[in-house]
């Protein structure tokens, strides 16, 4: 799929939301991704994530790691892609850990990957969480990067829709000031909205 194409399916499924949103790092913005709404539809996300794990087709995968939440399906969608294992790991007291009798092995060789990275601190964790176990993460792989290549996790960073989306903290946020427009928090963590 083009990006143009890729763009007219997130709008029409309403992954790409526009508005006034609270994110997950506290900053707002004008523009939204909800790609849990794009997993309700197995055959188009079937396609995306094709088209991602094609990017890593060269790089010898044993397992794929999503963070929960929304890495969850979409880990099993790529790992489906890769004809690998998938596993997810989890917040538990704050800290991304694997439970549920999920392990990893030394020397396995991990895509990790999450549906849309802004800051990337949640592949961030499960890197580190990884590769305390003795992992060897080869690459990360999202649907959509929001910072349009600015984040640097160390190992090759794979995107199917890569853009910049401006955020702003709540004190210079020009939607705020305009006063017009409700600031909303749709995303899977719950935080206060101010």
């Amino acid at each position: 799929m083009t990006r143009e194409e890729i763009i007219a399916v997130f709008k029409e499924k309403e992954v790409m939301l526009e508005g006034h949103f609270l994110l997950t790092s506290g900053r707002h913005s004008d523009k939204y991704m909800q790609c849990a709404k794009l997993f309700q539809y197995p055959d188009v996300s079937e396609l995306i994530c094709k088209q991602l794990a094609e990017q890593f087709a060269d790089r010898k995968i044993d397992l794929v790691v999503g963070p929960a939440i929304g890495g969850i399906i979409m880990a099993y969608e790529m790992s489906r892609q890769l004809g690998v294992k998938n596993i997810f790991a989890e917040r538990e007291n704050g800290k991304m850990t694997l439970r549920r009798g999920f392990t990893v092995e030394p020397g396995t060789k991990i895509l990790v990957t999450e549906d849309v990275v802004t800051t990337g601190g949640s592949v961030k964790e499960v890197i580190a969480l990884l590769k305390d176990l003795g992992a060897e993460v080869v690459g990360v792989g999202s649907v959509v990067d929001r910072s349009a290549g600015a984040v640097d996790f160390g190992v090759p960073f794979r995107a199917v829709l890569s853009m910049e989306v401006k955020s702003y903290g709540p004190d210079e946020c020009p939607i705020c000031k305009a006063g017009e427009t409700p600031l909303v928090k749709p995303g899977s963590r719950a935080l206060p909205v101010k």
